[in-house]
């Protein structure tokens, strides 16, 4: 189980699908209750990068290890720049 979410990242599905889309992605987080719809694009677009995919159970739980205090429906580890 993860306790954090390393390293600096983003939060959000547009800020999620702009940095996978610009090569600036390492690690992809999904909240496995978030929206469907917006989970697909996030998912099929990091599937196409060839990144990693880490599955969390919910929104709040994925904002807490993202060390915020709103749910989150995704983040995106940066790559070290």
């Amino acid at each position: 189980m993860v306790n954090r979410v390393p390293g600096k990242k983003v939060v959000g599905v547009k800020q999620s699908i702009k940095a996978i889309n610009e090569g600036k992605a390492q690690i992809v987080y999904l909240a496995k209750d978030a929206d469907a719809d917006l989970l697909e694009n996030v998912e099929r677009v990091s599937i196409s990068k060839s990144l990693e995919i880490v599955y969390v159970d919910t929104m709040k739980e994925l904002g807490k290890l993202c060390n915020i205090d709103v749910k989150a429906s995704t983040a995106v580890v940066l790559k070290d720049a």
